[in-house]
């Protein structure tokens, strides 16, 4: 009998190291629980499969059962589409366009007119091209089952900011250069349930347009014995209640167009400043109202990240500064550096934990593995063609890699 009671639970921990649900795993903290990886790949090496994928699109694959999908612009942004590509074969099962927009709206040349990551669970996936419209379509058909297009901003450099689902709700950033708000939709029709907007307007409004905007990712957390809903936008860190969208504090920061999703542990929130000098920040998520002078915790301010989110090992916190290719390991607890090397190039992928590894993918297709601890010690660099704007999704025993060409499969292929 106790043989079989074990059974659901081993099903479950398969199950777990499987899927990779949204943007940075399962809890959005990029953390896998999966073994096995490769440590070591190139165009002829490791390589399950490799598919071409059409079109341009940054968004980072996620992946549920047989099934990876993202999305991808052609026609120069006029066609939004969602792609699903089958995990064992690497065939493309679906290739739908979910919008089609007669005059895309403005992007930065880095960025592209389908870099919000999807988000999926059995049955169906959601996606976002931020102002040009979220869907929801059927994950076996690929048939839209709803749209919303009343979501609209200016990004001015493009979307960025990935939904979260959480408790029946499709959850949004909505930072734009005219307005700041945050939004639940109803995941079933995608009606708004809760529109909040930003409690920084008063702040904001005296600033320039270029200085509103953010494109941060959600994050919901267990703290003070409630859930909270973190979200950075424009000069300030908001703790919301995920089921009314009412707001519980907030912190000011001194950046703009923030990006690292935040991330918790320690009891506290860790989260990245944005432009113009970056900062990484541990706030206390323990207060109300105006916490800024209770709660901040500790600030480092020397080599922080614009672009690629913060990784939390043990009591270690990471943070690699894009520009510069300079990897940082802190104390997590205090704040205090602990080591910093130059592992180079340019980011805007997030790191990957698994496997007692961490694995960082540059936008020049260069791949480094470092084995977390308090002494740097880099295990391993790997190649591919194109670089890495997307962060990899973890299942099994492969990473799933997205390039700016290609969709590839990278697993131990030496029997």
């Amino acid at each position: 009998m106790k043989k079989l009671l074990l059974l659901p639970l081993l099903a479950a921990a398969v199950v777990a190291s499987e899927d990779w649900p949204q943007f940075r795993g399962p809890a959005g903290d990029g953390h896998s629980d999966a073994t096995g990886l490769p440590l070591t790949w190139s165009e002829t090496e490791n390589v399950r499969w490799k598919t071409a994928i059409p079109g341009e699109g940054w968004s980072s694959p996620v992946v549920l059962g047989r099934q990876v999908w993202m999305t991808t612009a052609i026609e120069d942004g006029r066609s939004l589409r969602a792609i699903c590509v089958d995990r064992d074969t690497g065939k493309i099962l679906h290739d739908v366009e979910v919008f089609h927009v007669e005059q895309p709206p403005p992007k930065n040349t880095a960025n592209s007119h389908a870099s919000p990551s999807p988000v999926v669970e059995p049955g169906r996936v959601y996606v976002c091209f931020g102002t040009s419209g979220s869907a929801c379509l059927d994950t076996a058909t690929a048939k839209v089952i709803w749209k919303n297009t009343e979501l609209t901003i200016s990004h001015k450099e493009g979307a960025g900011s990935s939904p979260i689902l959480h408790g029946g709700l499709f959850i949004l950033c909505c930072d734009g250069t005219d307005v700041q708000y945050m939004v639940a939709l109803d995941k079933n029709t995608g009606r708004i349930v809760w529109k909040t907007q930003r409690s920084a307007a008063a702040i904001l409004e005296g600033k320039r347009p270029d200085l509103r905007k953010a494109f941060c990712t959600p994050q919901v957390i267990h703290a003070a014995g409630k859930e909270q809903l973190i979200s950075v936008g424009a000069f300030r860190a908001y703790a919301y209640e995920p089921k009314t969208g009412k707001e519980i504090w907030f912190c000011n920061l001194p950046g703009f167009s923030n990006v690292p999703r935040p991330v918790f542990g320690h009891g506290l929130v860790y989260v990245g400043t944005g432009f113009m000098k970056p900062e990484l920040w541990a706030i206390r998520p323990d207060g109300t109202g105006d916490v800024t002078p209770t709660h901040a915790a500790w600030k480092v301010s020397k080599m922080a990240s614009l672009k690629p989110s913060l990784l939390l090992v043990g009591d270690e916190l990471y943070m690699l500064n894009d520009g510069s290719g300079t990897l940082t390991c802190l104390d997590a607890k205090g704040g205090e550096p602990v080591w910093q090397e130059k592992i180079g190039g340019s980011y805007s992928a997030s790191p990957v934990a698994a496997d007692g590894r961490i694995y960082f993918f540059n936008e020049k297709g260069q791949a480094t593995v470092i084995k977390p601890g308090r002494t740097f010690e880099r295990l391993a660099t790997s190649q591919l063609d194109a670089g890495c704007m997307a962060t990899p999704a973890v299942t099994g025993r492969a990473l799933i890699v997205r390039t700016k060409t290609h969709l590839y499969r990278i697993e131990n292929t030496a029997k």
